[in-house]
């Protein structure tokens, strides 16, 4: 039996990726992963948005976990093959307060007892308050809690410490799944899998700068990482069975900062786990990670149980019936996506409002014979839309009367008129007629000081670190506003040695096309068009569009790469340049961030230009050569 967990980054973006994109259900895409019980993390839905085949895909038993108030973010599932790893109980939620509608009964639950904040400390949030309840930290749709009878299997897609003030909640979340773990070895006598993104690493062998002296040597004064370290073997109860297997093995790492292609160098770290407590060693037969298989930033990781055990008595048991498994499999827990009201036949359609008691009963009774199949995973529906489809809506379509029945029933004619065209797009005032072609020099005339109250407001000081890893390649830039023109007032000296260069260009430009400034044919008979040098004229058009040359970074001297800024903010879509050697162990992230004497030149350097400053840089060089040549 093999036990898979993977954060997927997202169920609707996994089959982008071969070979998931090769599978037109979701029942596929899980029989490709060869796993009796698959657990993912980050399914970034919700159940409004789920559609039918992720919810109820074949001969799976699937449950899961989503936010209460945030949709489209973490979220996790557990699918569990009904053939051959039925499960006897399920709860949402790591802390057992989240219950469904009816509660869970008392032989339903996996525990008679569960975490109290009272019986552990807790971290302190930003004013200082020490949470009272759990139910902030299972809101987020985190945790599910399955029971095997073998084992009680824990999914969870723990906090990530994007904030100061996050800290506490990711540590508090940990110390409620220790608790829970705590309960169910020493109380209850069970055995536990805990699996899935911890978000922490381990040792400074599963990160990629671990191996740095400045890191290993404060690696465990993180909060996180300390409390880690205290619950692993042999330590605490829990064994990192997958490490167990490789020992020393380096680059062991599953998940990357894709936006920095971090992937190709395996520059990652290793914060997905499944642990184990120890009476179920005897049962491990392997594990390993999978980072051949692409579809998210994490890849997937396993174990495989053993089919039977031989105990110290001489007695074999094997696995299934350890793991209390029947024939015909058991129905599911309450909890299964097929016990929802909107997969079960139980939710009122809308056609029960509005037309007869026999039709709505006949609608609801056939409502799941013939449906035909909604599309799976597919990005084309929108996060509003509901994606359970009743009979009900084709048959209400087919009793709305057409046109010609509406006027047999007596109904009045439509009295709708097509307005013509200038009334839809008419104005009151006239266009203003612009007489002739606008020359190109209008574009490049000084811009007046403008006396608004727009110009009076003070720039932005944006603030630009020594890396600029968070951003996504793009090769294209496009000004969308008018407020990316930059007032002449607030312009430092090199903006406005630019824009002083273009509006020579400009004059140029215009002077070869017999122009002036405004646009107007120039009445000054000394230079016709037809009198000017084509070869000059050439030149000026051709240094007006060229593009820019990437520039070469400092430390290599080689060609930077071309980015886009794609994160919201007042640098949203500008360009700029960095060094183009990927990233990897020990590359210079800037004298910030990293020490001088550990940094390693085979990688990514500090490099960092805007492109606008490259142009400038390109266009005064060009300004000096057009002199020199000039003066020679």
């Amino acid at each position: 039996m093999r036990i898979l967990s993977w954060n997927i980054n997202g169920i609707r973006t996994l089959p982008k990726y071969h070979p998931w994109n090769s599978f037109t259900l979701c029942e596929g895409i899980l029989d490709e992963l060869k796993a009796d019980i698959i657990c993912f993390q980050e399914m970034k839905s919700s159940r409004a948005n789920l559609p039918r085949d992720v919810a109820l895909p074949g001969h799976y038993n699937s449950f899961f976990s989503f936010p209460a108030s945030k949709g489209g973010y973490s979220g996790i599932a557990v699918y569990a093959d009904s053939r051959t790893a039925a499960p006897l109980k399920a709860e949402e939620g790591v802390s057992g307060r989240l219950q469904p509608q009816p509660p869970l009964r008392e032989e339903e639950r996996i525990s008679p007892s569960y975490p109290h904040p009272h019986d552990i400390s807790l971290y302190p949030d930003e004013q200082g308050e020490v949470p009272a309840n759990f139910e902030a930290l299972d809101a987020e749709g985190r945790g599910l809690v399955i029971d095997f009878g073998l084992f009680v299997l824990i999914n969870v897609y723990c906090p990530n410490e994007t904030s100061e003030a996050r800290l506490a909640f990711k540590m508090n979340y940990h110390l409620m799944l220790q608790e829970r773990v705590r309960k169910l070895v020493e109380e209850e006598h069970r055995e536990v899998v805990v699996l899935g993104d911890i978000n922490v690493t381990a040792t400074p062998l599963d990160h990629c700068d671990g191996h740095l002296p400045s890191n290993r040597a404060a690696f465990y004064e993180h909060p996180a990482r300390a409390w880690f370290h205290r619950w692993l073997s042999p330590k605490g109860p829990m064994t990192d069975v997958i490490r167990s297997f490789w020992p020393e093995r380096r680059g062991f790492y599953t998940c990357w900062n894709t936006k920095i292609q971090a992937r190709e160098t395996n520059y990652g770290t290793r914060i997905d786990y499944i642990l184990v407590t120890k009476g179920l060693l005897p049962w491990i037969q392997h594990g390993d990670i999978q980072p051949s298989l692409k579809g998210s930033d994490h890849c997937p990781i396993y174990i495989d149980l053993r089919d039977e055990v031989t105990l110290e008595s001489g007695e074999t048991i094997k696995l299934r019936d350890a793991m209390k498994q029947t024939v015909p499999p058991r129905e599911p827990p309450r909890i299964a996506a097929k016990f929802w009201d909107e997969f079960s036949g139980k939710q009122t359609v809308l056609s029960a409002f509005f037309s007869k008691p026999e039709l709505a009963k006949a609608s609801l009774s056939d409502s799941h014979s013939t449906l035909p199949t909604p599309p799976a995973l597919s990005d084309d529906l929108p996060p509003s839309q509901p994606a359970v489809v009743t009979a009900s809506t084709a048959m209400t379509a087919q009793l709305k009367p057409t046109p010609t029945q509406s006027s047999k029933l007596g109904s009045a004619p439509s009295t709708h008129k097509r307005r013509p065209p200038e009334a839809v797009f008419g104005s009151t005032k006239k266009r203003k007629q612009v007489k002739g072609q606008a020359s190109i020099a209008s574009f490049f005339s000084k811009p007046t000081t403008s006396t608004s109250a727009s110009a009076s407001k003070p720039r932005d000081v944006i603030e630009i670190e020594d890396d600029a890893p968070s951003f996504s390649t793009s090769n294209t830039f496009t000004p969308t506003h008018a407020s990316d023109i930059p007032d002449p007032q607030t312009l430092s000296p090199a903006e406005q040695d630019q824009l002083d260069a273009d509006y020579r260009l400009a004059c140029e430009l215009a002077k070869a096309d017999g122009a002036d400034l405004d646009g107007v044919p120039s009445s000054s008979p000394s230079a016709p068009a037809s009198s000017q040098d084509p070869t000059q004229k050439k030149a000026a058009w051709s240094e007006l569009f060229a593009p820019v040359q990437a520039p070469k970074c400092l430390v290599h001297g080689e060609p930077a790469k071309m980015y886009t800024v794609n994160k919201q903010g007042p640098n949203k879509g500008k360009t700029f340049f960095i060094c183009s050697r990927p990233v990897g162990p020990g590359y210079d992230k800037g004298k910030s961030e990293r020490l001088r004497d550990e940094v390693d030149h085979r990688y990514r350097c500090n490099y960092f230009k805007w492109t606008s400053d490259v142009r400038k840089a390109s266009l005064r060089e060009r300004e000096r050569t057009r002199t020199s040549s000039q003066g020679s």
